[in-house]
């Protein structure tokens, strides 16, 4: 599986002295700090990559770090998908449909499709690829006359700030994925929960694997709804200030947000609530020999963190993916096919619809939402009641389709010996 790494990097500039080439310094350039890379599974750079995510990140404009680290995060799932599929990104057959980049767009909608990414990342995605694609044509790292797709000419009216209108012509590729929601209800990020059936399994076959920090990790998610930003820069005082609750003593509280050093979508303060046998569980974890030894190899900045790679390094999204592609391949070896499409924020979308029917049982609409929203942080109430219409939803979907088995499953199944006597 593609790495994607981050580098600090430095201009250097070559010098010539006594006929020799010397690289030095180059004051005048900017230096970037975090600079995105990507990284084949055999290590080796993607160079074409590198030099795409270089010339936006130094542009005259002042590139955004941000956007370029989107982009790449967005490449870097391609080049996963390339590894997997084993093609070539500069594979251009004349034959349209058997193009690695055509052949990635009918995955991205795939995906989109059966829920597994949200339409928005889909089309993002494939903008991000083609716009790569873009700079390796104009920058020559690709021959131009390689058949990739074919461009339309857009035109897009406006009007200036003096109200006269304007036109604006541009091209448009023939991959673009149109930002179209799947029908039925979603949740978060347009993902759906896991049956409990499914999580139990899960989390019962990362244990199985001796996978014990996505174990944990994957439990958090399920077990208290974290997002894995927040997991990933969970400190071991963390784990040990955290308080029973004053009417539920099974049940932990960990503040969480600006001022904690744990990190919260939208910068929401709150309290993850968790269970205590995780409590118990994490805080056994954070002096086994297995975490210590990786604390070992950390930084002094570092040392806090409760869950640590094995080269004593915070979590960042390129290194977990690996973890999860890792699960995901075991899991579809061991014949658990719903591992295919699974993403780990459908740990948090489980956690909140399973909240949300047990609130609604003990309590009215407005006090479970409330309930809810706290425990998830979400910072507007709308993305809570998401989780009271799919609760609403559930029922009615159960009781039509079996309303129709009933009515026509006899039907269906009646022997067709009788028509043709």
């Amino acid at each position: 599986m593609a790495n994607l790494e981050f580098i600090k990097y430095t201009p250097f500039r070559e010098a010539i002295e006594d006929r020799n080439v010397r690289w030095i310094h180059d004051k005048l350039a900017r230096p970037v700090d975090k600079l995105p890379q990507i990284f084949w599974d055999s290590g080796e750079p993607w160079h074409e990559a590198s030099h795409w995510a270089l010339t936006k990140a130094t542009s005259p404009a002042g590139g955004d770090i941000k956007t370029v680290t989107s982009l790449m995060k967005h490449l870097a799932a391609y080049a996963s998908w390339l590894e997997f599929v084993t093609l070539d990104w500069r594979h251009f057959p004349m034959r349209k449909q058997d193009r690695a980049i055509v052949l990635y767009r009918a995955e991205l909608i795939a995906q989109r499709d059966r829920g597994s990414l949200a339409p928005s990342t889909a089309r993002a995605r494939m903008a991000a690829v083609i716009q790569f694609y873009r700079h390796t044509q104009i920058h020559g790292l690709v021959d131009r006359k390689s058949p990739m797709w074919t461009d339309r000419q857009v035109v897009v009216r406006y009007y200036d700030t003096v109200g006269f209108e304007r036109t604006l012509v541009r091209a448009s590729s023939e991959l673009a994925i149109p930002n179209r929601s799947r029908p039925g209800l979603r949740l978060e990020d347009g993902l759906t929960p896991l049956k409990i059936d499914d999580a139990v399994k899960l989390l019962e076959f990362s244990k199985q694997q001796r996978l014990r920090e996505l174990n944990l990790i994957l439990s958090l998610g399920v077990l208290s709804g974290a997002r894995i930003e927040t997991i990933t820069t969970l400190g071991v005082k963390d784990v040990e200030n955290a308080r029973p609750d004053a009417k539920t003593p099974d049940t932990y509280r960990i503040p969480v947000g600006p001022g904690t050093g744990v990190n919260t979508k939208f910068d929401v303060s709150g309290e993850l609530i968790v269970p205590k046998f995780l409590i118990n569980e994490l805080k056994e974890y954070a002096y086994s020999m297995r975490r210590l030894r990786r604390q070992g190899r950390a930084s002094e900045s570092n040392r806090g963190f409760l869950f640590l790679t094995i080269r004593g390094n915070p979590y960042e999204p390129g290194s977990f993916n690996r973890l999860m592609t890792d699960l995901r391949r075991r899991a579809l070896a061991a014949g658990i096919r719903f591992m295919a499409s699974f993403k780990f924020h459908q740990t948090r979308a489980t956690f909140g619809t399973w909240l949300m029917e047990v609130a609604l049982r003990v309590a009215g609409t407005k006090a479970a939402v409330a309930f809810v929203r706290d425990a998830m942080l979400h910072k507007d109430e709308k993305t809570t009641f998401l989780y009271v219409h799919f609760h609403e939803q559930t029922p009615v979907k159960a009781a039509v389709a079996n309303e129709f088995s009933a009515v026509f499953s006899g039907l269906v199944n009646r022997d067709w010996n009788q028509y043709d006597a």
